[in-house]
């Protein structure tokens, strides 16, 4: 039998898809009995996928089988309720299934004419997303890989359009010779913007950088002086503390300056869907840009993204494509609005998971990870850890009052398979940083967790 006539077969017989899906059936069973992290036993088990590359095609069913058997178990089971690292969202299984549709679609959603579907769910999604966020009714969405693309778009919006401003415009004269941008950030902006910020031609020198205060948030006092050549990054959620910028006053100044103002708000947006925790995000609203991330607080599949833009001709000038073969449609082609030509169209799953949720679900959802979050700090508090931030929002950062103490009650914590969180920094101390962002985290995991720290925390002193 030919290569093509296999495939036509499998294709016809559904067999492998049938043994693929039981078998994701039967890991979403598992999930919550499997290590949070695997075991050195799984990991030492991939080294059976090291070998040369086949001569001949092999078997569907047994590629599929080698998956399951080697591969689930070496999986990080961030879609059950004990993992905690990274700000990683859960995922809703409405947008699993979602998903898998369109999977098999399989749509190329950089225009209208290669995926109608996704150019329409695109355009749903930017007009909900702007309800939800209370964004200005000219701001326009990008739907990308990640917050970092998100921001890198932002970025190049701006600097299309101040340097527009001064008479330069940076499509047709590049950078070299191209008047100044001040870029202004505080301490605590995240890695993402210093990547983006290299990647549109802005190195650290270039920043000037502003004092945070013990929550990782800009202070007021120490924003200089701002004109029209200014890009002011804000933050909605410090990566370690949850903390929120203040955004009315910093976006006041910059307005009457003619800055551009971008809010880096990977998780943190999603805050203003909440009401009671929208107080978080008052006066985001007045910015220029924004970014945030579907696959973290919206618990949507990877990768999915937005950035937000009420500058239209910034975004779509700055992310520019052409091309004789490119035909342009009458309705929204998403590629104008993204770095990317080729695209997943990951504007189908979002869709998905803000219909099945809805205003209300959204708010239950986002309100939900503060409440498991404060009950983590308040268990934690009472068998004597040391809580470093205000928990305003999902993040808990907590410390066992030694450095030595907290990195070793970190690592038990890792190998311990009953949880898995992330170790971080602040103010030059180790500190074990929790983040609670999947629908499945229940008052149990929470419970669970304290009883984890409280047994990683003995071992570590014996």
């Amino acid at each position: 039998m030919d290569l093509q006539k296999k495939m036509f077969k499998e294709l016809k017989e559904k067999k492998i898809f049938d043994l693929a899906r039981n078998y994701a059936f039967s890991y979403a069973d598992n999930i919550d009995k499997m290590d949070v992290f695997p075991s050195d036993e799984n990991l030492k088990n991939l080294e059976i996928f090291e070998e040369a590359i086949p001569d001949d095609s092999a078997s569907a069913k047994s590629i599929i089988s080698q998956l399951n058997k080697f591969g689930s178990p070496a999986t990080t089971a961030q879609t059950g309720g004990r993992y905690f690292g990274f700000v990683n969202g859960g995922v809703l299984p409405i947008s699993v299934a979602t998903k898998w549709l369109a999977d098999f679609w399989d749509q190329n959603g950089g225009m209208f004419l290669t995926s109608p579907i996704n150019a329409k769910l695109e355009m749903i999604c930017e007009q909900w997303l702007k309800e939800l966020f209370n964004l200005p009714k000219e701001t326009v969405a990008g739907f990308v890989s990640g917050t970092s693309t998100a921001n890198f778009s932002g970025i190049v919006a701006a600097r299309y359009r101040l340097l527009k401003n001064q008479g330069w415009d940076v499509n047709i004269k590049g950078l070299n010779g191209a008047p100044k941008i001040r870029i202004i950030a505080h301490q605590q902006a995240h890695s993402s913007i210093t990547k983006a910020l290299a990647l549109a031609g802005f190195g650290k020198e270039n920043v000037e950088w502003v004092e945070s205060d013990d929550q990782g948030r800009m202070i007021l006092d120490k924003l200089p002086k701002l004109d029209s050549t200014c890009l002011v990054f804000l933050q909605a959620g410090n990566v370690n503390t949850g903390s929120y910028d203040h955004f009315s006053e910093i976006c006041k100044k910059t307005i009457n300056a003619g800055a551009w103002v971008h809010i880096d708000g990977a998780f943190g947006l999603w805050a203003s869907a909440s009401k009671s925790l929208s107080h978080l995000t008052e006066g985001m609203e007045l910015a220029s840009s924004w970014a945030t991330d579907g696959h973290k607080t919206l618990n949507t599949p990877y990768d999915s993204a937005v950035i937000l833009c009420k500058d239209s001709e910034a975004l779509i000038s700055a992310l520019q494509a052409t091309g004789e073969y490119i035909t342009y449609s009458k309705q929204k082609d998403p590629m104008l609005c993204t770095p990317e030509m080729s695209k997943r169209s990951r504007a189908i799953e979002m869709w998905a998971a803000i219909k099945y949720l809805g205003k209300k679900g959204i708010d239950e959802m986002v309100t939900g990870f503060h409440l498991r979050a404060k009950q983590l700090e308040n268990g934690l508090r009472s068998n004597s850890f040391t809580i470093i931030n205000e928990v305003v929002f999902n993040q808990v950062l907590v410390s066992c009052g030694n450095p030595e103490l907290t990195k070793s009650t970190l690592l038990n914590l890792q190998r311990s398979g009953e949880i898995w969180c992330s170790g971080s920094t602040w103010k030059g101390e180790p500190v074990i940083r929790i983040s609670i962002c999947s629908w499945a985290t229940t008052k149990e995991d929470i419970d669970r967790t304290i009883v984890a720290f409280k047994k990683a925390r003995i071992t570590a002193s014996a």
